[in-house]
């Protein structure tokens, strides 16, 4: 008896919060619609199909997407009602199936495999869930159906907007194989380089080669990288998936330089990241900082997106135990800015807890000195009652820290 086929489908909203605005403002429908970037140091956090035609897409720097698109409509985010959007469409996927692993507030993997009954194939089933989500919230989806994950994103994505794809088990070579190896999970800047030196810039190149060959190029990687290049992936849709890390950053409204500001934002993102921590149940026990360099470098023709034009550091530190403390997090990430001695303005910084696990799981030690971690949770309690700004360690000062930390909080 054969094994049932697996189906994972892929539902990307398009263009989610651009479209949001225009659905809500008809006058706003056919323009060229940038979410975002309203301030002078803002990034893009969504661009409506009209402004892509200008080349603006999500993350770019507001100064570089008002200079493709000048006449463009920038709106500052209103995330609570794009949260509330992502709700209503997140019921109409699980009309449809109760395994989904989300990926953001508009994209998500769903397994269909078990419901295929209801609608006799994979294409009338995705049919219809287009139709529900256009229904439900007027909005358009474009999905990929496939037998993997991979498979199933990279079908999406080819189709967007509107799309719809649904590739058969026996079709999968043929739409991977003339696609640029930067299509593969997994194959950044510096591998897409290094595969082009050794003659390799399609999928399909990648599959064909010589695998003993290759593994002397790459190293292990290189049979995870063939199998990806098949179309393999074995990786199931993870309903409950496990974090793996948290973080904040803020761009600053001006170029920063001095230790003071830098350390109050560190601070600031200690706190927020802890709460949140604290508020899922994890603890975790390797503190990363990110550092985004003011100063532009000049931009690489052989660059995906040539004007990502600032030089970015990332430092970590592994602590000696885990822990959902703000305190420990903030002199960690200190410490780290304190090492890299950096003279040279800054216009970003983040910082990331990771190496996580359940704090359910963990055996406190019977003559624990008592430390800061009583103060969280407290904390918690009071700015979950009163508000965030109703309370707070004495080394944050939020008035030092960007609207881009106070969006994030969803304050």
């Amino acid at each position: 008896m054969s094994l049932r086929q697996r189906w994972v489908l892929h539902a990307d909203m398009d263009a989610f919060y651009a479209s949001i605005e225009q659905r809500d403002r008809p006058e706003l429908r056919g323009q060229p619609v940038i979410v975002g970037a309203t301030s002078a140091r803002g990034v893009v956090a969504a661009a409506s199909y009209e402004a892509r035609r200008f080349g603006v897409y999500s993350a770019m720097p507001g100064f570089r997407a008002r200079e493709l698109c000048p006449n463009g409509v920038f709106l500052p985010s209103d995330m609570a009602r794009y949260q509330s959007v992502s709700r209503q469409v997140r019921a109409v996927w699980e009309e449809f199936t109760d395994a989904i692993e989300p990926l953001a507030l508009d994209e998500a993997f769903l397994d269909i495999s078990g419901s295929l009954g209801l609608y006799g194939t994979p294409l009338a089933l995705a049919r219809r869930l287009k139709q529900r989500v256009h229904e439900v919230v007027g909005l358009r989806v474009s999905v990929g159906v496939a037998p993997t994950k991979l498979v199933a994103k990279i079908a999406c994505t080819l189709g967007k907007p509107d799309g719809l794809a649904v590739v058969q088990p026996a079709e999968v070579e043929k739409l991977l194989d003339p696609l640029p190896v930067r299509r593969l999970w997994g194959v950044g800047p510096a591998l897409a380089d290094k595969l082009a030196h050794l003659n390799i810039t399609t999928i399909r190149q990648l599959r064909l080669y010589d695998p003993e060959w290759l593994r002397r190029q790459l190293g292990d990687r290189a049979v995870e990288l063939q199998a990806r290049a098949r179309g393999e992936d074995g990786r199931e849709v993870e309903s409950a998936r496990a974090p793996k890390s948290y973080g904040e950053e803020n761009t600053f409204l001006a170029d920063v330089s001095d230790r003071e500001t830098v350390v109050a934002a560190l601070s600031a993102h200690s706190e927020a990241v802890a709460r949140r921590v604290r508020r899922d149940g994890f603890v975790g026990r390797t503190v990363t900082v990110k550092i985004k360099l003011a100063e532009r470098q000049a931009a690489s023709s052989g660059a995906v997106r040539s004007d990502r034009l600032y030089p970015v550091l990332s430092r970590q530190k592994t602590l000696p135990e885990p822990t959902d403390d703000a305190v420990l997090l903030q002199r960690a990430a200190v410490r780290l800015w304190d090492d890299e001695k950096l003279a040279a303005p800054i216009r970003l910084i983040g910082l990331s807890l990771s190496g996580l696990e359940a704090k359910a799981t963990l055996q406190l030690g019977l003559f624990e000195a008592p430390g800061t971690t009583a103060i969280g949770p407290t904390l918690d309690a009071i700015q979950a009652r009163f508000g965030t700004q109703a309370i707070r360690r004495g080394a944050e000062s939020p008035e030092k820290v960007t609207p881009t930390l106070r969006w994030k909080r969803g304050e």
